[in-house]
């Protein structure tokens, strides 16, 4: 394999990602993509990219993609006001099917360009291989689901094909009516279901940080705990963190929460010793 061919120049040293190839080569990595990072095309584009070349190098990738600001957007031109109830949209019949249509447009979006770049990519939706289903999260949020049961076959089948498969937060309901998902849960459940060597929560910040706003390498579910009871850990973190705790806990050998903005994260998280971003170990 010419790795001076597949790898970017401002990438990950050759002589780490090689040890690393070893390491992963019959592993399964999940990727889950915040909607928040993917607003700036560039960034967008970049992440093809990187996706690309993990195909490229045989390494075994899913990617659960996110979609919140693009639903707003749309929720907007429909002058449709959003409530939230723990950081959730109360999701409507006429809410859910906004939701629906964007994030299928998305993973399309997703698909089409990888496609572009040689790697085959396949969408997995309500409308297309759907492989989640759902109970209901709670009457006064309507359309919101939890992941009761992971049809992991379908993932495992298209993986058997060096093939990608592109995930929605996306579930069918025991009415088969379409439920929207949080994306870090279900990126969760997928990566618990298939007990992967490793879960990405790619967003919008650094990692986790310390209470002098440091970043911190690589963290045990005991220590972060005490982030989360201090305060350390706040807000809109904490669901990422159950995310990460419920995974370690379940199966997933490490969970990585990395800054999506910066150009090759994925690649230097996989692939060098430095690593980026916060890893979690049980």
């Amino acid at each position: 394999m010419n790795l001076k061919k597949i790898l970017p120049k401002d990438g990950p040293p050759i002589n780490e990602v090689s040890k690393y190839i070893e390491k992963y080569k019959n592993n399964l990595l999940i990727i889950k993509y915040g909607g928040n990072v993917f607003i700036d095309r560039n960034i967008f584009n970049n992440f093809i990219k990187d996706i690309n070349i993990l195909n490229n190098l045989g390494i075994s990738i899913a990617v659960v993609h996110g979609g919140g600001p693009r639903i707003k957007r749309e929720l907007d031109k429909s002058n449709i006001q959003s409530k939230f109830i723990r950081g959730l949209r109360v999701t409507d019949e006429n809410i859910i099917n906004i939701v629906e249509t964007v994030l299928i447009d998305f993973n399309n979006d997703i698909v089409n360009s990888l496609k572009k770049h040689g790697t085959e990519a396949i969408s997995i939706h309500t409308k297309k291989n759907n492989i989640i289903e759902v109970i209901p999260e709670s009457k006064e949020l309507g359309y919101v689901g939890i992941p009761k049961t992971i049809d992991s076959g379908v993932i495992e089948k298209i993986l058997s094909k060096r093939q990608v498969p592109i995930i929605s937060p996306l579930g069918l309901g025991l009415d088969n009516r379409s439920y929207n998902i949080n994306g870090d849960i279900a990126a969760g459940a997928i990566a618990k279901s298939l007990k992967s060597r490793r879960l990405f929560l790619m967003t919008n910040v650094e990692g986790v940080l310390d209470k002098e706003k440091k970043l911190i390498d690589e963290i045990s579910s005991s220590e972060i705990l005490k982030m989360v009871q201090d305060n350390t850990i706040t807000e809109g973190m904490i669901p990422k963190i159950n995310t990460c705790l419920d995974a370690v806990n379940n199966g997933v050998t490490a969970v990585g929460i990395i800054d999506g903005r910066k150009k090759h994260s994925i690649l230097f998280e996989i692939f060098s010793d430095k690593g980026s971003g916060t890893l979690i170990r049980k």
